[in-house]
């Protein structure tokens, strides 16, 4: 009988419809008995029926702990619950509560003062009133207890190129010579500057030279034959002989102190519009496409002839080192040369034949002899950058205008460059990456030749419109101290007959 009274006793309790007896009061209950022992007195028999509706439906508020109740929303637009308030939030309403009863700014709205309060609490100061920039004045100071998280990603230490100042380059010529009736040829070289500080320049048929120095002009050539000119002008390397190229086929060798011709040396079969000097050795080349090899210290002074043109050479220099001889042409062509070895045919170490229109601009890096700079004409109009001992180009760039000749420009390490069409213009180049540093203007014809001054300072440009400019843009460093210039006999001046 045990058995089965504990049987019902389980059916029981697994019953759902029955009412658990053991089981704590439900909240609507007790909510329900509260207010109606409460209000027990003031209730009238009238309103019973709606206190029996108010018990069915969910109260209003909840129990919570120790007893207390909180208030739930029970429509939009009601009271709403936050149960976690961040620190910054605290602050910002202890900060609106401390604000509230002070006075608002004339004239500022709630929003701005809204505004302004938000800024200073998260900010820590207001930020329309930190500028950044200051036209005048020392900046102004971090608030007090401000920290800035973010790393310093560069260093604030002044380095020597940081405060390295800007050096001024004119924009106008220093000086300005005429030059009347200087041939507009593109083919010839007109004009070269002396170590002695003496300028050549040859206009039609006269040679002149201009001392740099005390600005005196002297007629050291005119031509004998009729309707002759001078095609080139070339300094020797101490500056004390001038070659002189004519239109005739000559080569003539003139003592500038002495305002005398020492010899001339015939050979070409066409005119000479460049040479070159190399110690006692001096290249000329001609309108043929040959170029010929004297050694102007003996009577029998033709060495032998470099044959890699088929248009007139109107570009010839050698490199510093005196290792390689630098050749353009009318062909499209630059031909590198090797120096005199024991008075033997030479053939080209390198012929390059990227340019596309003729090379008469050419000049060697003096401080990096294996590197030659070359430009192309009009329908080419590039300046290109080569490495002769690999035989490579390191650079090209496109000018966009004819190039006519080239200087480097060792005091800066630049490269100045002068044009005909069409924009007439001096370029001066940053080496070696070929950035623009300046452009000169003032030229109102084609920029025929440029010849750098003996100290480096001054680049001259001579044109068609018959006018020579002298743009001062090299000027050294006085910070710097000059290197004393290493004195050296003239080889020439012991030997030449």
């Amino acid at each position: 009988m045990s058995h089965f009274g504990f049987e019902n006793d389980i059916h029981s309790v697994l019953k759902l419809d029955m009412p658990i007896t053991n089981a704590p009061m439900a909240r609507w209950q007790r909510k329900a008995s509260t207010s109606t022992s409460a209000n027990t007195s003031a209730l009238s028999p009238s309103k019973s029926s709606n206190r029996s509706i108010s018990m069915s439906k969910t109260p209003s508020k909840t129990p919570g702990k120790n007893g207390k109740t909180q208030n739930t929303p029970s429509k939009a637009g009601g009271d709403r619950f936050i149960p976690i308030r961040n620190a910054k939030q605290m602050d910002v309403a202890s900060f609106l509560l401390s604000k509230e009863n002070e006075p608002v700014e004339e004239g500022v709205s709630s929003s701005a003062f809204m505004q302004k309060a938000w800024s200073v609490t998260l900010n820590g100061f207001d930020l329309e009133e930190a500028k950044i920039l200051h036209l005048g004045g020392k900046p102004l100071n971090a608030p007090e207890g401000y920290q800035n998280n973010l790393k310093v990603l560069y260093s604030q230490v002044p380095t020597p190129v940081s405060i390295k100042k800007t050096r001024y380059i004119s924009s106008v010529p220093e000086r300005i010579l005429d030059a009347p009736e200087l041939r507009n040829d593109f083919y010839l070289n007109l004009m070269d500057w002396g170590r002695q500080n003496l300028m050549a320049v040859a206009l039609s048929e006269q040679v002149y030279l201009w001392d740099a120095a005390i600005g005196d002009i002297i007629l050291l050539k005119k031509m004998e034959e009729e309707n002759g000119f001078v095609c080139s002008v070339s300094w020797s390397n101490d500056g004390n002989f001038l070659a002189i190229g004519t239109s005739d086929c000559k080569v003539e060798l003139w003592d500038v102190q002495y305002k005398k011709r020492l010899r001339s040396m015939a050979g070409h079969r066409a005119r000479v519009g460049c040479l070159s000097w190399n110690d006692h050795i001096l290249s000329s080349g001609s309108r043929s496409g040959l170029i010929h090899q004297h050694d102007v210290r003996v009577a029998d002074h033709h060495l032998f002839t470099l044959r890699g043109h088929s248009q007139e050479v109107c570009g010839l220099t050698w490199s510093p080192d005196g290792r390689y001889l630098a050749s353009g042409g009318n062909d499209n062509t630059v031909n590198i040369w090797p120096g005199v070895q024991g008075g033997t045919q030479q053939l080209a170490v390198h012929s390059f034949s990227e340019h596309q229109g003729a090379v008469k601009a050419l000049a060697w890096c003096p401080w990096q002899p294996s590197i030659l700079a070359s430009g192309g004409g009009t329908s080419d109009r590039h300046i290109r950058i080569w490495n002769v001992n690999s035989g490579s180009c390191v650079s090209a760039w496109d000018t966009q205008s004819q190039v006519s000749s080239l200087v480097f420009a060792p005091n800066y390490k630049e490269l100045v460059s002068g044009h005909g069409f069409a924009h007439d213009k001096i370029f001066i180049w940053k080496y070696p990456s070929l950035a623009k540093v300046t452009e000169l203007e003032g030229h109102d014809g084609r920029v025929l030749n440029l010849a750098l001054s003996p100290d480096g300072s001054t680049v001259a440009s001579i044109s068609a419109d018959e006018t020579i400019r002298l743009w001062k843009c090299f000027e050294k460093d006085s910070s710097k101290k000059a290197k004393a210039p290493t004195s050296s006999s003239s080889i020439i001046q012991q030997h030449i007959r």
